[in-house]
C-alpha cells in the first residue's frame, strides 16, 4: 500500500475530515515521509493543517504534550502520529472535552516501513464495531474478567466501577477518541489483578518474544522469576522508565483487527490482532483509570479464553457469537 493511500483511509474513512477543519498533526522527526503525505492530502482537500514535529525521544513521558495543551484544545481534529502513543495522557482528555476528535496513530515500525503502508489499516471499521458490540455489554455488566490459555495463563482482573469502550479507527463526532489499534478496552482496578500470564506474543515496543514469559500479577503488580533473554528484556524496559507505576496493570484489551498479525513489526498491529488479548502497563487516565505514569505499553498473548463473570465471551481466540 502507498503511504498516500493510507493517509486517504485515515482522513476520509476514519476521520471524515471536512473542508476548513483545523487538523493538528503531531509527529516526530523520524516521520518526515508521513508528514509530507499528510500535507499533500491537506492541500488537495482544503483542510487547514498544523504540523508539529517533536523530538523523537520526548513523547513517551507526556511532558511535551502538556506544553501543547492550549493548541490541542483549539483543534477540530488531532492526530497523534509519533512513535509512541500519548492517548493515555490527561491532555487528550481535556482536548476532547473541548470538542476535538482524537486519533492515536503511533507510527513505530521496526522493519523500515511506514505504518501507513501496512495493509492492516484497511480493516473494516464497521466489522470491528459489530464485534465490539457483541462483547462490550457483557464486559460492562461484569465485575471480574478471567482469562486462561492452553499454555497455562490463569489470571483475573477486577473492573468494579469501571466501564470499557472500543476503538475501531473511527472518530467522526465531536469529542470522539479513537486509535489505530482496533480493540475493546477497559481500565481494571489497578491494584486488583491477580494470577499467572504466560506471555507468548509481543512485548509491545520491544517486539516478539522467542520464549514464553511466565509473569505473575499480585495486587496489580507485574513480576517474573524467568531469567531468559525475553524476560530480561521486559524487566529492563520497565526499569528504564524509573517509575514504580510502570509495574502496575492499567489496561485489559481484546484485539479486533482481522487483517493484523502479531509480527513484532508494529506494536499497534500486534495488540490489534484478532485472537489476542493484551495487558497495558502504566498510564491509563484517558481509559477510565486513575493511574498517571511516565508511559504506557502493552504485552500481547495469543488464543485466550475470556470470561466476563459467568459469560464466556471469547473461546480460544474466537469471539463467542
Amino acid at each position: 500500500m502507498r503511504i498516500q493511500t493510507g493517509v486517504s483511509i485515515i482522513m476520509n474513512r476514519w476521520l471524515e475530515v471536512s473542508r476548513d477543519e483545523l487538523i493538528m498533526f503531531i509527529t516526530d522527526e523520524t516521520h518526515v515521509r508521513e508528514a509530507e503525505a499528510v500535507d499533500e492530502w491537506a492541500r488537495g482537500s482544503d483542510a487547514v493543517l498544523k504540523t508539529v514535529v517533536l523530538p523523537a525521544d520526548a513523547v513517551q513521558s507526556g511532558d511535551v504534550i502538556h506544553e501543547l495543551e492550549e493548541q490541542l484544545c483549539r483543534a477540530n481534529v488531532i492526530i497523534g502520529a509519533t512513535d509512541f502513543s500519548f492517548i493515555t495522557t490527561p491532555e487528550v482528555g481535556k482536548a476532547t472535552k473541548a470538542g476535538a476528535r482524537f486519533l492515536s496513530l503511533p507510527l513505530s515500525c521496526s522493519n523500515g516501513t511506514s505504518l501507513l503502508e501496512n495493509e492492516f489499516i484497511a480493516m473494516d471499521c464497521r466489522w470491528a464495531a459489530r464485534m465490539a458490540k457483541k462483547i462490550l455489554p457483557k464486559i460492562n455488566r461484569s465485575t471480574y474478567l478471567h482469562v486462561t490459555t492452553a499454555l497455562g495463563t490463569d489470571i483475573t482482573f477486577c473492573k468494579k466501577g469501571r466501564k470499557g469502550g472500543y476503538y475501531n479507527g473511527s472518530a467522526t463526532r465531536k469529542g470522539d477518541v479513537t486509535s489505530a489499534s482496533f480493540e475493546v478496552y477497559v481500565a481494571p482496578v489497578e491494584d486488583a489483578t491477580e494470577g499467572l500470564l504466560v506471555l507468548d506474543g509481543s512485548l509491545g515496543y520491544e517486539g516478539l518474544v522467542k520464549e514464553p514469559i511466565h509473569i505473575e500479577f499480585h495486587n496489580g503488580r507485574l513480576s517474573t522469576s524467568d531469567t531468559h533473554e525475553d524476560a530480561q528484556r521486559l524487566v529492563r524496559y520497565i526499569e528504564s522508565f524509573g517509575d514504580d507505576a510502570m509495574w502496575m496493570n492499567g489496561e485489559f484489551g481484546i484485539g479486533l483487527n482481522a487483517l493484523s498479525q502479531c509480527r513484532g513489526v508494529s506494536y499497534i498491529e500486534d495488540e490489534s490482532t484478532y485472537g489476542t488479548f493484551h495487558i497495558g502497563m502504566g498510564r491509563n487516565i484517558s481509559l477510565g483509570g486513575m493511574q498517571n505514569a511516565k508511559g504506557h505499553f502493552d504485552i500481547v498473548t495469543h488464543d485466550p479464553t475470556i470470561w466476563a463473570d459467568g459469560d464466556c465471551i471469547m473461546k480460544d481466540g474466537e469471539i463467542v457469537e
